[in-house]
């Protein structure tokens, strides 16, 4: 698992997980980490809705943006900082 240094000069794991999903009758992977993985779930959770088709959702509006990519900015757009 490949590893960096934080700001506070400590080595942090980065766990990016690669998962294969079904979109609209087609099979296709997407490479996260488990952070936003399950950030999607809470949002899905506090919208009412499952993961899924939040995924569903962001992969008919993203453009040829890439799909991992366009889930991470979704996420960082949605998430309440407490």
């Amino acid at each position: 698992m490949p590893s960096y240094r934080c700001p506070a000069n400590r080595d942090v794991k980065s766990a990016i997980i690669k998962r294969s999903i079904n979109l609209a009758d087609r099979r296709t992977s997407i490479t996260l980490e488990d952070p936003f993985w399950e950030a999607l779930h809470e949002i899905g959770r506090r919208r009412g809705t499952s993961r899924m088709d939040l995924i569903l959702q962001i992969d008919r509006t993203r453009g040829g943006d890439n799909l991992s990519s366009s889930l991470r900015v979704f996420v960082f757009e949605n998430i309440q900082i407490e």
